[in-house]
């Protein structure tokens, strides 16, 4: 497909004096174009859901979601990964981000990498894919090679395969069982797919994620009880959040969460069930982690 044809390529006819804007119009102007990004995504929204099922069932059966891609849309896919460890207590397998040219290409463009069909499929190779987990693919174009071989391979492993793309009847929907494209129009700065595209998938990527831990006992009410106290500030969050699920004293919180070994989903049924640890940790393992089957 030539770039002229891409959405994402063409240039906005709002913004065509961009650069003889003062600095509040030229942000006035991006906030402007910002606005419609929640609606395209909400277009979107009966895919996400198929996708966010398709995880739920990877995790369930032990599986892992993979996140693939290159430049921003592989930098957001290694963010919402790494993102998912404190936020859910996450084993670092669990979600994982892979990008065209390794980690090193978080912070500096490796020349070529996303143009390769093969690397896509070798860093898959690399992380023992198996049929048991979900790929998702990332392009803002929906043409990278890279991700285009990701996505063959996986299906050839039998693991469930899903794209993400910022044109309609993007190449790389025709590679995966399941296609959300989100079009969000020409950039403010033309072909620049870091602001509208990479918005749009950052959002995208935050309700997967979030969506299937929830699915799969993660979460109490709006609680995100299974967040991991790897700091003072967390350690804080981790007390109010049982207070706030038990409606107990920050005194009886902090020794409930010091009796649980600092595992917050383990102190919350304590205090509600009035049971020991041991105790507590049968019912969960019971219940699947869900707080709400045990109470």
């Amino acid at each position: 497909m030539d770039l002229e044809k891409l959405t994402t390529e063409q240039r906005n006819k709002s913004t065509m004096d961009l650069d003889t804007l003062s600095t509040i119009d030229i942000l006035r102007l991006m906030n402007e174009e910002d606005r419609s990004i929640p609606v395209s995504v909400r277009k979107e929204l009966p895919q996400i859901e198929k996708v966010v099922e398709a995880v739920k069932r990877s995790f369930n059966q032990g599986g892992h979601l993979i996140y693939i891609g290159a430049g921003t849309s592989g930098r957001l896919g290694v963010l919402d990964a790494a993102e998912c460890v404190p936020t859910f207590s996450a084993d670092p397998s669990m979600v994982q981000g892979l990008i065209a040219g390794g980690i090193s290409a978080m912070t500096v463009a490796v020349e070529g990498a996303e143009d390769s069909f093969t690397l896509g499929a070798e860093d898959l190779k690399g992380i023992h894919l198996t049929e048991k987990d979900t790929v998702l693919g990332i392009a803002a174009s929906g043409r990278t090679p890279y991700v285009i071989g990701a996505l063959d391979y996986a299906k050839k492993v039998g693991a469930a395969t899903a794209s993400l793309a910022c044109n309609k009847n993007a190449e790389i929907s025709k590679h995966a069982e399941i296609n959300i494209e989100v079009q969000v129009g020409p950039e403010v700065l033309t072909g620049s797919t870091r602001l509208k595209s990479g918005t749009a998938q950052k959002l995208v990527l935050n309700m997967i994620s979030t969506a299937a831990m929830i699915g799969i006992g993660k979460v109490y009410k709006n609680l995100m009880v299974d967040v991991k106290p790897t700091n003072s500030k967390l350690v804080e969050r981790s007390k109010s959040i049982i207070m706030q699920a038990t409606e107990c004293s920050y005194e009886e919180a902090e020794q409930a969460l010091r009796a649980a070994d600092d595992n917050v989903k383990l102190a919350i049924v304590m205090v509600l069930t009035h049971l020991s640890k041991e105790e507590a940790k049968q019912k969960l393992d019971e219940a699947k982690g869900f707080i709400r089957k045990i109470i």
